[in-house]
Formats: structure tokens, sequence, C-alpha cells
């Protein structure tokens, strides 16, 4: 155990010195959901007025989203370095290595992580300076929660790498299920003013999991139980994706 935590570290560590020397990914990355924070809080900004529609500011209201699909899709890029990886050798390197595979994949979960963190800090950041309002705790699990969604779509991302190892299908398949998840989840519009058909779908979505998380224990009368049942489902999906991860892995050794 203590052998698997080190070689996780030492692994983690390289990635984040790679992100610490191009830093402009976390920046590109963030483009797309400021543009959604504060053009779409601006654009639908009487949105609360709609009867039926619950909270006094769309922009508290659509920050927990943003931060969500801001973890999707950084999540769901990760497997373009590990194809990057493939190209150049370095994973076949590894493999022949005596390092822990459960290592590696925790490796690319935890440089996942602290990519979501930073996004996560400054979108809360910026809707803030905004106008948006938060409790403490609220901001906590808003920079928590999202980081077993993205560690989910991390481990998925990096699974299809392995078996697909070409980019062009990592970027048609996040491309092709990326939006969707978004637009199919309460991430902006309140659930109760969704069409049924969405409303029934965004049941089963992860994405929606995490905004209902979110939003649970952001208003004053936090609702706990819906905050611990959406957190026990992000919980198995991480695992789930965690063990197809690892199938993958095994099958690419296999295949070298």
């Amino acid at each position: 155990m203590m052998l698997a935590l080190r070689h996780t570290r030492s692994l983690a560590i390289r990635q984040l010195l790679a992100l610490w020397r191009q830093p402009w990914f976390v920046a590109i990355t963030l483009v797309q959901p400021m543009i959604w924070l504060l053009l779409f809080g601006a654009l639908f900004k009487r949105v609360v007025d709609i009867p039926g529609f619950h909270g006094h500011s769309y922009l508290t209201f659509l920050t927990p989203g943003v931060v969500t699909m801001s973890a999707l899709f950084s999540a769901g890029w990760h497997g373009m370095g590990l194809i990057n990886a493939m190209d150049r050798g370095i994973l076949d390197r590894f493999l022949v290595a005596p390092v822990s595979r459960g290592a590696m994949i925790a490796g690319s979960l935890v440089h996942s992580a602290v990519v979501i963190l930073i996004q996560s800090l400054v979108i809360v950041g910026v809707a803030f300076a905004a106008g948006a309002r938060f409790s403490a705790s609220a901001v906590v699990i808003m920079l928590v929660v999202p980081l077993l969604l993205g560690g989910a779509i991390t481990a998925l991302s990096d699974a299809l790498a392995l078996v697909a190892r070409q980019e062009e299908t990592l970027i048609g398949a996040v491309q092709f299920v990326a939006l969707p998840l978004t637009f199919l989840s309460s991430g902006m519009m309140a659930p109760n003013l969704l069409p049924g058909w969405i409303h029934d779908i965004a049941r089963f979505n992860p994405v929606n999991w995490t905004v209902v998380a979110l939003r649970a224990v952001s208003s004053s009368n936090a609702d706990w139980s819906a905050f611990g049942i959406r957190t026990a489902l992000l919980v198995g999906l991480l695992a789930v994706a965690s063990v197809v991860s690892t199938r993958a892995f095994g099958a690419y050794q296999r295949s070298v």
C-alpha cells in the first residue's frame, strides 16, 4: 500500500509539474465556463421572474451548473494527454517499469482533481464578484463534490484513450457526450420547469446528480438528504469508472 501511494505521489507530481510549465491549459479551459457564467447570467437574469422558479438570483442559481460543466469538460479531455504519452512511447516505458497500475490511474485522478479545483475556485470567485452569494459551507462543497464527477469522467476518458488510441475518437466522444449531458440536466433551468422528458432523463444523468447536490446545500434551507443521495451516486460512479479504467490499462498492456 505504501509503495502504491509513493508511486501515486510521484506520478501526480510529474503531471502537475507539466501543468506548472504550461498553465495556459487551465486558462483555455476556463474560457467557455466564463462565457456561460457571465453571458448567460446576464442574458437570462429575468428568468427568476417566471412563476415557479425558486430563487432570487439567476447568477447564484447558475454557478453550480457552470462549476459542474467546467469539471465535466476538463475531465473529458484528460485522455488526450494519455494518447500523447502513447504516441511518444512514454506510456510503454511506464508499463515495463515496476510501477503500480493503480498508481498510474490514481496519479491521473489527482492531476485532474487539482485542475478542476483551480477552475472551480476561479469560477466561484468570479461569480461572487459578479454578485452571487453562497454560504461558506456551500462554497466548500462546491469545490469538493465536482471532484467526484471529474474523477469518474477522467477515468472514463483515460479508458477510452487506451482503447481507441486516436485523438479524433476522443474528441468526437467528448463533443457528442458533454454538451447533451449538460443540457439534459437542471444546470441552466429549475428542475420543475424542465420538459417532462428532460426531467426523466436528468434523473439518471451524473451531471444532474452533481448540480442537485450542489444546489441542495446552496439555499438557506439545505436538503442534506438530496445531497447525500446524489453524492453517494457519484461515489459509486467513480468506483465503477476506476474499475473500467484499470481494465483498459490491462487490455492496452496485453496488446503491446
